[in-house]
């Protein structure tokens, strides 16, 4: 089957790449002669004047950069022969200037120079606090006026931007939006793996931060912004840490036999990047997050999902993990022309977890409890490979292709007892055992090609993507059911045990083409088509049997089911874009058919599904530059979505006989608006930021369950869970972040809150479907789940060797059901915390964390209120102080755990696990970092580059 896919991706690589030598051919334009401007950017002083922004407008051409280095600047491929240059940069005037290339001249050299504001000159020069650049479509915080230890991270230098969050699991916020993405110079860094990037890489050699909204490779060639943004961290390299190299080593031990061996070693030089990581412990510090995968050269939309279930490993801190992870990311500029880029990831996680859990379903008849306590166990090997090349033959020609790799290997041994009641009353207890064991590769190609066709900026953009992955699962599970008959006398248990083999294959790709017509000077029109599509091929061999080891005799236990299904997707888009000084908005029309077709072989039985729908829908963005510092835009995208294989299935799975799943073979897809609004504002003078941000989405036939509860005299509690298709699903959400320093930026004041509304419906039946006319009902139930959260807190930070940051955050929780008002529990949180490091002599540093959390409203078997402390004292030796040993403790008080909520549907489910809890760990680290302006940390001064100085390193190294 591998080699057939293996040709099936072959063969259409083939063509994509003959189809685009055939564009080639076909259009002329290959002898224009085009024009390169190029300059110097100073001061007054005569100093050179880096980061600015430069824009270039003529009425054929709108290009836009920055200086680097010397305050150099350079357009190439110029077609106006007058134009106007736009130069800006926080603290000076704004520079405008038109200039002419002299007939027969194809260069021209700009002297330019920057006048100082005289209004913003004393509030500029201000120190402490990144100063943020509002783009189109990106945040961009300067990092050379942070105040941060030697040693600091990435991550620390996170922790003191303006909007941004970093939890204690290292998940990265920007503005309420789930950052997904890291890179390095506008490069995925480990497959875009963020954690791997901020809690590995030096803050020292990082000078710029960026938060972008990224539309994918179509948008970041073509300028049309459409479709839902993914949030991507860019780091941008100090110019003068482009050539040198950086070491990390740490080794530890500790009580109840706690280890820990990291390395990590980055080399920049000459357009060539290699970073290396490797990692050992059992302290719950995994490196890499094996669910990321690769950007590639084409984001997949609508029926492309891409590999449903078939995850990997990720960070689940949960539980206690010993892991170990070896990676290698490399970048070679071979030339102007030719970028490779990629990595490979290796890890070993072995995983054990303790769980409680409470869930309340609310049902028409009455609301039914199930308490669950659960020991899971997983033991899995990822490999994950991905690679790029970017090929720029010419100025008018972009080629990318990007294959990928991963494999997953996991075995699964999971044990619970769980006891289910309906109000008042017990109806069975029950244990579950199962055990799995699952192999799972996924591999795939994308492309794309960019053509400009003339000088008025005509363009023509392809791209596609093709991916396969399969997976291969044998599970065992045991079930054992002790029923009590209504005078609570208990009958015997009813055992059994379930083996299920699993087959499930998907093939998926899709392809765009993209043609762009210019439309007077400010004005293009694009015409876009996307094709997508994904096929699964599921095959479900069962078996059941009994305490004896005899078959039991019941066809629904017994069976070997094959069924298939494919999801298409036609996206035809008509879309114009106006962009003139402070306005650039989009607007257009799409028309989106999609079709779900599958058949299957259910017990003998043919089964045939074949469902259409069409969408039709605007296309709308709107961006308003009101200054500098002050950007507002909205965006509104729409997406449609294959149900799954479960919803779909045209059978009732018993492989858990008190939860039967049946699936839906008429099920449509589903089709999702979504509209975003943001305005973001930074003062220049009082160095004041203010974020906010408003989302809310409306599903059309969204796919929801229909929940039957029953009491059977065999086995108890019975829910059974059905799938149809129903409106008046939405969500809303809105985030705010302001914040305010004081003293020269010694003390930061800040304030973010969040409040969301979830409108979730879904169906409760009363009876069993099948009986008699009149035995049951079934009622549509409303769950409306509102979240709000409030924070505040203050930064003492007035020089790198002292940081003490306070804060307190509130957050409540409550849920209301039209079914049954009467059953509704509110939850409520308040989490009080302390972070703070000082040098108490010049090579001695004393560090804590403080967190004390107050749960209220959570069920007895799951309600804590914890008090995290943590802390250490640690002693720098060696020239530079490269050298660190550190002593410290987890969890003094040995109460660490986790706690969380989740409502979907009509059911709501709090749940406790257990984590990492006290032990005391005395490593040994060392450091080197040397650049070509000359080794950092050699006299105390600068930033390090080491994991070991954070400020507020102790959650994230442990």
């Amino acid at each position: 089957m591998i080699k057939k896919d293996q040709s099936t991706v072959k063969r259409a690589l083939t063509a994509v790449l003959l189809a685009a030598s055939l564009l080639l051919l076909g259009f002329p334009g290959f002898s224009q002669t085009y024009k390169r401007v190029q300059g110097t950017l100073s001061d007054q002083n005569g100093d050179a004047v880096v980061g600015a922004s430069v824009r270039l407008v003529s009425p054929i051409d709108s290009v836009q950069t920055s200086t680097g280095a010397g305050g150099l600047f350079s357009f190439n491929n110029i077609k106006g022969t007058q134009f106007t240059l736009t130069v800006t940069s926080l603290g000076y005037d704004t520079l405008r200037q038109v200039h002419a290339f002299k007939p027969g001249d194809n260069e021209l050299a700009l002297p330019l120079m920057l006048s100082e504001s005289s209004l913003l000159l004393a509030e500029v020069a201000v120190t402490g606090v990144a100063p943020i650049t509002v783009k189109e479509d990106t945040l961009e915080y300067a990092t050379k006026d942070l105040r941060l230890r030697e040693g600091a991270l990435v991550e620390d230098a996170l922790k003191k931007l303006d909007g941004v969050e970093v939890d204690k699991d290292g998940n990265v916020t920007a503005q309420g939006e789930t950052v997904t993405r890291a890179r390095i110079n506008g490069k995925d860094f480990f497959g875009g793996d963020i954690k791997a990037a901020i809690q590995n890489l030096p803050a020292e050699i990082v000078e710029k931060i960026q938060i972008v909204d990224d539309y994918g490779d179509m948008a970041n060639v073509t300028g049309n912004r459409t479709g839902d943004p993914e949030r991507v961290l860019n780091l941008e390299i100090a110019p003068e840490r482009n050539t040198g190299d950086f070491g990390n080593f740490r080794v530890g031990g500790g009580t109840q036999d706690r280890y820990q061996m990291t390395g990590s070693y980055g080399k920049f030089k000459d357009g060539i990047q290699l970073s290396v990581l490797a990692n050992l412990n059992n302290v719950n510090a995994n490196l890499f997050d094996f669910n990321t995968r690769s950007g590639g050269a084409r984001r997949m939309r609508g029926g492309g999902s891409f590999g449903r279930g078939f995850g990997g490993g990720g960070w689940n801190r949960n539980g206690l993990t010993n892991t170990g992870s070896i990676g290698v990311n490399y970048r070679q500029d071979f030339s102007e022309k030719l970028t490779m880029y990629g990595e490979y990831s290796f890890g070993h996680t072995d995983n054990t977890m303790q769980r409680n859990e409470f869930e309340e379903t609310t049902l028409a008849e009455g609301t039914t409890y199930k308490t669950s306590n659960s020991n899971n166990g997983s033991i899995g090997n990822d490999h994950r490979l991905s690679w790029n090349v970017e090929y720029k033959p010419d100025d008018r020609n972009y080629i990318k292709l990007s294959p990928n790799f991963s494999f997953r290997q996991n075995q699964a041994n999971n044990f619970s007892l769980s006891s289910n009641s309906r109000d008042v009353q017990l109806i069975n207890d029950m244990t579950n055992r199962e055990i799995s064991h699952s192999y799972a590769p996924t591999y795939g190609v994308s492309g794309l090609y960019n053509r400009r066709l003339n000088d008025n900026g005509r363009n023509v953009f392809v791209n596609f993507a093709l991916n396969t992955a399969s997976t291969e699962q044998d599970q065992e599970r045991i079930i054992n059911s002790l029923p009590y008959v209504s005078d609570a006398a208990a009958l015997d248990s009813v055992y059994q045990q379930h083996l299920v083999d699993l087959q499930n294959k998907n093939l998926n790709g899709g392809a765009t083409v993209s043609y762009i017509e210019p439309m007077g000077q400010y004005g293009r029109l694009e015409v876009n088509y996307d094709f997508n599509f994904a096929s699964y091929d599921n095959d479900r061999n069962a078996r059941a049997y009994d305490r004896d080891g005899a078959v039991i005799d019941n066809p629904e236990y017994n069976n070997n089911r094959v069924y298939d299904y494919t999801f298409y997707t036609h996206r035809g888009t008509l879309t114009y874009r106006h962009e003139k000084d402070k306005w650039n908005y989009s607007l257009g029309i799409a028309a989106q058919p999609n079709l779900l077709r599958g058949s299957g072989d259910i017990d003998g039985n043919a089964v045939a599904i074949n469902r259409s729908g069409f969408n039709w829908m605007p296309v709308a963005r709107l961006e308003y530059e009101v200054s500098r510092t002050k950007r507002f835009n909205v965006n509104y995208s729409g997406r449609a979505s294959e149900p799954g294989f479960t919803q779909l299935q045209p059978f009732t799975d018993y492989s858990n006989a008190n939860a039967p799943v049946t699936g839906n073979p008429n099920l449509a897809a589903e089709f999702t608006h979504e509209l975003r609004l943001n305005y973001r504002n930074f003062n220049i003078g009082e160095g004041t930021s203010f974020f906010v941000g408003l989302m809310g989405s409306l599903a059309e036939d969204k796919i929801v369950t229909n929940r039957t509860t029953s009491i059977d005299d065999s086995i108890g509690l019975v829910q059974a869970i059905e799938y149809l298709n129903t409106n008046g699903f939405y969500n809303t959400r809105g985030f705010y972040n302001f914040a305010k320093p004081f003293a020269d930026r010694a003390y930061t004041l800040s304030f973010n809150g969040m409040i969301a509304y979830n409108n979730n419906v879904s169906y409760t039946t009363a009876g069993m479907p099948g009986g008699e006319a009149g035995t049951f009902a079934t009622e549509r139930n409303i769950a409306r789940n509102w979240v709000l959260s409030q924070g505040v807190s203050f930064r003492y930070n007035p020089k790198e060797t002292i940081e003490i940051s306070p804060g307190v955050r509130y957050t409540y929780n409550t849920t209301r059901n039209t079914v049954s008002s009467g059953n509704n529990r509110d939850v409520s949180t308040w989490a009080v915390t302390l972070n703070g490091s000082v040098n108490f002599t010049p090579t001695w540093i004393l560090g804590a964390d403080f967190e004390k959390t107050s749960n209220n409203g959570y069920s007895s078997s799951v309600g804590a209120n914890p008090m995290i402390i943590n802390t250490y004292v640690e002693k720098q030796f060696l020239r530079g102080r490269n050298g660190a040993i550190r002593f410290q403790a987890f969890d003094l008080l040995n109460e660490q755990i986790d706690i969380s909520r989740n409502v979907i549907d009509n059911t709501i489910t709090d749940s406790r696990s257990n984590r990492l809890a006290r032990y005391f760990m005395l490593t040994l680290s060392y450091r080197f970092s040397n650049f070509a302006g000359g080794r950092m940390g050699t006299d105390g001064s600068g930033r390090g580059g080491g994991p070991y100085g954070g400020g507020d390193g102790m959650r994230v190294r442990f």
